[in-house]
């Protein structure tokens, strides 16, 4: 569970007394409600009592609430003895109140600040949210781990002793060795799934298949465009008989949310809201989005995720199902005789689709690029690293047609929208894709797309010469020309020379502690211009820092950097960070 960092008071004792001992001051004997009736601390006999080290300003914090309130209600509902006390962290009165109001529990009055910093300091509290679960007589401390177990087990965790964790942790094992479908798919109340047409059908009729498990959210952009793909395949595999069937496992807390996104899969799916798909969460140990877990006919777990195999193979992955050992060499051997036989056609034509577009949406027919050196330029007007990147870009394009003309970049936008796509691309001097063009998918997938902005280069043969054809430009600049393996090498050899005439120690006024040694090095980021580096640096190994050449000697000044800031956003599924912005 993620954690936001909150400042600790000085370390105490945990545990020792009863929750009177631990709760109560000298001046103060009770608790409040949300309401602002005060209760005795004397008077609370539930236990386990939970104490909620939280506040209002943290968003992991506003994530696990919801839950815990959920199984604090649910145990009610099932009479069970149960108290939660929010200590909070909020650092003032009105974001404490306004989420308090939320919650059915108990807390430490706001007003308390002595209180509830001798609390923070008993259970050395260096992180929120955090759950210290204990038994409200003795003041034993069950848990201090409750976020996690809260947020895993739900109210089966309960008491939240030990003895209890580690009884569902040893059935977890046993249910993963004794696997079927329906141990899997079905709980002791629900043995159906649903159709988006809301049908129920039996988990038995799934007996005997193969079963993927799509674990879905909706408006997320990565599991989008995951499920489309999936979706063709789903179509193609039932086509040619293979007994295979999908099932989504929403992520989704709201059920319209949900009904939007599940509308659109042709397969079957957990209802929204049921406690089984927070399990196969922490079952199959999810760590990323999208995930298409694999079971077998037998019930057993075959691949824990292939979607990377999808979204590498696109469309082409239905022909190595089921993703067996030998099929996965098949697709291999067939993607490497695909890559040996790629032209620039193969790329960019796809059907009646045989152009790319120029200003004013003028149709340039492929054919007239085909013999040239031409740049894919991934990007996007919402990626700050992007716009940065493009006057950049359009300084050294110009320089190479000055001199070569035989060279053309196409961008391939990943816009949201027609407006953003229209203004982006007003700035750039050369030809691209159309915004909602159904060929960006398979050049995406075909080179592996994960963070824009990207360049890749395909050579005049239409054979992919650089798929990093951007570090080269920022290295190189218009010199990179024309990508090539052979040109690099000339260039470093060239670079060589040079730095035998360079000096072997200076000192500089971005940083002026120590001297910087002239170094080979690998690729490196500049910390004078932020733009990439390679093969040397003028570098001090004690504080990881490193200067170009160029900027150690000429102390060139950083760049346009202010192209790169806007208020646009990074779309759900994506982070921007490093200069680059990747899939999350």
């Amino acid at each position: 569970m993620a954690e936001a960092e909150a400042e600790a008071a000085p370390a105490a004792a945990a545990g020792g007394g009863g929750i009177g001992d631990i709760l109560a001051t000298a001046e103060r004997d009770f608790l409040v409600r949300n309401s602002g009736e005060q209760v005795k601390i004397s008077s609370i006999e539930a236990s386990p009592v939970a104490i909620y080290f939280s506040a209002s300003w943290c968003p992991p914090c506003r994530r696990f609430t919801p839950k815990l309130i959920e199984v604090y209600k649910e145990l009610a509902e099932q009479g069970k003895s149960f108290e939660v006390i929010f200590a909070s962290a909020d650092q003032n009165e009105e974001g404490f109140n306004e989420y308090f109001a939320k919650m059915p529990w108990l807390a430490v009055p706001f007003s308390d600040t002595e209180g509830r910093a001798a609390l923070d300091a008993r259970f050395k509290v260096s992180g929120i949210p955090h759950l210290v679960i204990l038994d409200a007589k003795t003041g034993e401390v069950y848990t201090e781990d409750g976020v996690e177990f809260v947020s895993e087990y739900g109210v089966e965790a309960y008491p939240f002793t030990p003895d209890r964790i580690n009884e569902l942790k040893e059935q977890e094992k046993a249910e993963k060795e004794n696997q079927t479908i329906q141990s899997v798919l079905g709980t002791s109340t629900r043995d159906y799934l649903i159709s988006n047409k809301g049908d129920k059908v039996p988990i038995s009729e799934l007996e005997g298949k193969y079963v993927g498990l799509c674990f879905v959210v909706d408006g997320y952009g990565p599991v989008i465009e995951f499920t489309d793909s999936l979706a063709k395949i789903y179509e193609k595999l039932k086509e040619v008989g293979e007994k295979f069937e999908v099932v989504a496992v929403s992520l989704d807390s709201e059920e319209s949310a949900f009904n939007e996104s599940f509308a659109k899969m042709p397969w079957l799916a957990i209802p929204q809201g049921d406690q089984k798909c927070e399990k196969l969460v922490r079952y199959f140990e999810l760590r990323s989005l999208p995930t298409l877990v694999l079971i077998g006919p037998d019930g057993k777990t075959l691949n824990s995720n292939v979607a990377d195999i999808i979204d590498e193979h696109g469309f082409e992955a239905w022909e190595g199902f089921p993703f067996s050992a030998e099929k996965l060499e098949i697709l291999a051997e067939k993607a490497k005789a695909k890559a040996a036989s790629q032209t620039l056609e193969s790329l960019l034509i796809s059907g009646d689709l045989d152009f790319v577009i120029g200003k004013g949406g003028a149709k340039v027919p492929v054919s007239e690029l085909v013999g040239k050196t031409v740049l894919l330029y991934f990007s996007a007007k919402w990626c700050g690293p992007c716009r940065a990147f493009l006057p950049t870009l359009v300084k050294e394009y110009n320089k190479i047609k000055e001199k070569n003309s035989d060279f053309e970049i196409v961008f391939i936008s990943s816009d949201r929208d027609q407006s953003s796509f229209d203004d982006f691309f007003s700035q750039m001097p050369w030809l691209a894709l159309p915004l909602e063009d159904e060929r960006k998918v398979s050049l995406k997938k075909t080179f592996k797309i994960r963070g824009i902005p990207s360049l890749v280069a395909i050579g005049p043969t239409g054979q992919t010469v650089s798929r990093d054809a951007k570090a080269q430009l920022m290295i190189h600049g218009a010199d990179a020309f024309p990508f090539t393996e052979e040109r690099l090498e000339e260039l470093q050899k060239k670079l060589d020379e040079m730095a035998k005439g360079w000096p072997q120690k200076l000192k500089h006024e971005l940083h002026d502690e120590h001297e910087l040694v002239l170094l080979r090095r690998g690729t490196y980021g500049c910390d004078g211009c932020e733009e990439m580096g390679s093969t040397w640096s003028y570098r001090c190994d004690e504080c990881d820092f490193d200067l170009h050449p160029k900027c150690a000697l000429a102390e060139e000044k950083k760049g346009e950097e202010e192209e790169g800031k806007s208020t646009e956003e990074a779309p759900a599924g994506y982070v921007c960070e490093e200069g680059v912005c990747r899939k999350v």
